[in-house]
């Protein structure tokens, strides 16, 4: 079983506030030296201030020494050390890791993560390792790497339970919002040492949300959006997903907002009576073909062509990596909505 390094950790101003406290120790003891009765007074409140100081730097430095992190299913984590070995399981946390100035550390992802580089080529060139497929990956692989955290995300309770059982630290991220997304990419930050980085990105990833929200605020009007998840069957996506909530800050209406669900199954029926304006389906989805076909075979499914955007042409693709991934993209994915919804703002 691998036993995570248990050094203490490092942070950027640990040393500082270590010395910073026993300065402020000396200071205090110098009170029982001070023997000039009209300064005892200013001495004392000097002193409680400082002792006050000393508390309060003595927790910021145990924060640092003993961090405590609680991820998106409720499962709390104790770091006593910065990771140096980790592990992606989710083409998200590694777009995560790479953007906050982690990737460095990054020694395993899976077999779909793609970006912000071309990981094929790292692996067959020995530099980074596969540990395989998102749905089922290699614990055996995961093991041989000696990672000291790694970072799941949905559906993969059974690896993640898997690993803690054998000890490894573990951290899932499965956000259900966008907000949530930008609270993931903190606490990523958090647990490596890039909180000072994850901040910066965040705090500019919710400048852009607003520049796109305020833009799209002075629209006329607001579109009806069907977005296409699956095809034969049919899905789409209800209130609960971040697509609607990125339809609704893009200016546009989704037209399945009353389904109390992030992803159902609906029927044909029910998209040509909602009659959308506007409607968008992911490429790319899997690495292989689009599984809706082509634009003319969405357009010649029995019915369609009663529907307002198949009539006027508006059908659109949008890149299924930015819009599918909880990650800092999404952000595209918004401001990409934004230009297909609302063309006139741009």
């Amino acid at each position: 079983m691998f036993h995570p390094n248990s050094d203490r950790m490092r942070p950027k101003y640990i040393n500082y506030i270590s010395a910073l406290i026993a300065i402020l120790s000396v200071i205090s003891a110098l009170y029982v030296h001070t023997y000039y009765e009209g300064q005892i007074a200013d001495m004392h409140s000097m002193i409680s201030d400082l002792q006050s100081d000393i508390v309060n730097l003595q927790s910021e430095l145990y924060k640092y020494q003993n961090m405590t992190l609680v991820d998106d299913r409720g499962y709390v984590l104790k770091l006593t050390s910065y990771p140096n070995r980790i592990i992606s399981l989710a083409p998200s946390n590694t777009e995560i890791l790479f953007a906050i100035g982690g990737g460095d550390k990054v020694v395993g992802v899976t077999d779909y993560c793609n970006y912000p580089y071309n990981f094929s080529a790292w692996i067959e060139a020995g530099n980074l390792t596969s540990v395989g497929p998102y749905w089922n990956p290699n614990i055996e692989a995961i093991v041989a790497l000696k990672p000291d955290l790694i970072l799941a995300a949905f559906a993969q309770e059974k690896v993640v339970n898997t690993l803690r059982e054998m000890g490894y630290k573990v951290i899932v991220l499965d956000p259900d919002n966008i907000d949530d997304i930008l609270k993931d990419i903190l606490l990523v930050g958090r647990a490596t040492d890039k909180d000072v980085e994850a901040g910066v990105l965040v705090n500019d990833l919710r400048r852009r949300i607003d520049v796109i929200v305020g833009k799209v605020s002075g629209a006329t009007s607001k579109p009806k959006v069907y977005y296409e998840v699956w095809y034969d069957p049919l899905w789409s996506v209800g209130s609960e997903s971040w697509e609607n909530e990125l339809i609704e800050k893009a200016g546009g209406i989704n037209i399945f907002a009353d389904q109390d669900l992030n992803y159902f199954e609906m029927s044909s029926e029910a998209i040509i009576s909602r009659n959308p304006d506007i409607m968008v389906f992911p490429l790319g989805h899997g690495g292989g073909p689009p599984f809706w076909g082509s634009f003319d075979q969405v357009k010649a499914r029995p019915g369609w062509s009663a529907i307002s955007a198949v009539q006027n042409n508006r059908l659109y693709t949008i890149d299924a990596d930015i819009i599918c991934r909880a990650g800092p993209r999404i952000v595209d994915a918004l401001e990409t909505l934004a230009r297909i919804i609302h063309p006139e703002l741009f």
